[in-house]
């Protein structure tokens, strides 16, 4: 018997997390964590819905927080199987685990500090010592196009996925003596036509396929007009005098937004005289790690590295050390700045929105998706206030949301992803329920193809 079961992002967007039982063997897909609310991110801390320590292997996808941030809870629990997945993923994963669990300390030991009633305070979902234990269980490499056996009766194959450096969609092939199954996790699907990074792999023959659905209910701005739109934001500020803060991901959106930053000032489409500060430890630590895995770039950028650095630029600062990052608080005005996370729920993003968003002359560009319930979302939506570290800041600086830099496939690119080869049902996961999920499962009914969205926690048998 097989058995599939969604125990994150089942009709929400984030906690992707799902498992294949085949053979009495387990194989999980993914361990992420919730991001959002505080009522979401609360979830982290609940039961997976399964048993850590009967988890045989672990597949991941890629290296994104909401795809592997719950690993070391995984391991703190109980896991001790084999984590498998690409070379890049697994660099960046250790980056990212590594930058939450500080990132959990310090808010532990804030709450702490902030404790007046002497309440007891929640402790870290994990700690430093967690995470570096997980990276103990991170097997052999897996190469893209090569199937491996993962366990008795269940082999998968590693496809490009083109959404972040390492990102793959996994084929299974599932046998349980009785039948025999192809089952295809899309993980995150790359937006086709990006700069850096190669596009999707096409989705294979599959019975069943595991789709992500974020930007399910509309297509993206084109990327040459979303680049002019941010330069266009960047020109405009610097004539007013303010900064320009953009939350960014660390992991590949950083590195595109670099990219086109390093174009705009060499053609004269941003000013010269800009300065620039990536101000995110873990961003500056991906940078590296993406010029050592020159396997997941595209041709054409591959050509540019011949040629030289294309994240460099004249006033490019990286700033690692705290007191470095407070320093950028005293630049009045002529900089742009980095730093995560994109969903300004947490990193250093979160003390440049307090030192500028009150500021007439600033502005806060959002280049990524932004989750219901945080704090770029309500900016986003229009808040004319918004509560940073506990202080109630009023948002007077322009905002501008420019979609068409993400990293998320739009709907005419997951139906071409997805193709016209028949399959037995489409299961959506990662996506809002009521926009992206059920518009896109509309589509595909309209297509006779069937679907379903599953449930948290529910069984379904894979027949």
């Amino acid at each position: 018997m097989i058995i599939y079961s969604c125990h994150g992002a089942a009709k929400q967007v984030t906690g992707s997390c799902h498992l294949i039982t085949c053979n009495d063997r387990r194989v999980l897909i993914d361990c992420g964590m919730f991001q959002g609310s505080e009522e979401v991110e609360r979830a982290n801390a609940e039961p997976f819905g399964f048993d850590p320590a009967g988890i045989d292997v672990l597949l991941l996808t890629h290296a994104h927080l909401d795809h592997c941030g719950r690993i070391p809870l995984l391991v703190r629990r109980g896991f001790r199987g084999r984590i498998l997945t690409t070379a890049a993923t697994r660099e960046l994963a250790r980056v990212v685990m590594l930058d939450a669990a500080g990132l959990q300390e310090e808010d532990a030991r804030r709450a702490q500090r902030n404790n007046r009633r002497g309440e007891a305070v929640a402790p870290p979902l994990y700690t430093l010592d967690d995470a570096l234990h997980a990276l103990d269980f991170f097997g052999a490499d897996v190469g893209y196009d090569k199937t491996v056996p993962v366990v008795d009766g269940v082999s998968a194959r590693f496809l490009d996925a083109g959404h972040i450096l390492g990102s793959a969609s996994i084929l299974l092939e599932l046998d349980d003596g009785k039948q025999h199954r192809r089952m295809l996790f899309s993980g995150d699907l790359g937006n086709p036509g990006r700069p850096l990074l190669r596009d999707p792999t096409p989705a294979p023959p599959a019975d069943y396929v595991v789709m992500e659905s974020t930007y399910g209910d509309r297509p993206h701005r084109s990327v040459p007009d979303s680049v002019d739109e941010m330069y266009q934001a960047i020109r405009d500020t610097v004539n007013r005098r303010g900064n320009v803060v953009i939350p960014t991901f660390a992991l590949e959106r950083t590195q595109e937004i670099l990219y086109y930053l390093h174009r705009g000032i060499a053609g004269g489409a941003i000013p010269p005289h800009v300065r620039v500060f990536l101000d995110s430890p873990m961003a500056i630590s991906a940078t590296e790690i993406f010029r050592r895995h020159p396997e997941c770039f595209d041709d054409g950028f591959l050509d540019e590295l011949q040629h030289g650095d294309p994240f460099a630029m004249p006033g490019l600062h990286f700033t690692r050390e705290t007191a470095e990052s407070m320093a950028i608080n005293n630049v009045d005005g002529g900089a742009i700045i980095l730093a995560g996370s994109g969903m300004c729920n947490g990193g250093r993003v979160r003390h440049h929105l307090k030192h500028n968003l009150w500021r007439e002359r600033c502005s806060v560009v959002f280049v990524g998706y932004a989750a219901e319930g945080t704090l770029a979302r309500r900016i986003i939506d229009g808040a004319a206030s918004v509560r940073v570290f506990n202080e109630e800041i009023p948002v007077r600086a322009q905002v501008w949301t420019i979609n068409g830099f993400s990293a998320h496939a739009d709907q005419p690119s997951l139906l071409a992803w997805l193709g016209d080869a028949p399959r037995r049902k489409v299961f959506l996961v990662h996506g809002e329920y009521g926009r992206g999920m059920q518009a896109m499962q509309e589509t595909l009914a309209a297509r006779g193809v069937g679907c379903q969205l599953p449930g948290l926690h529910e069984p379904i048998k894979i027949d």
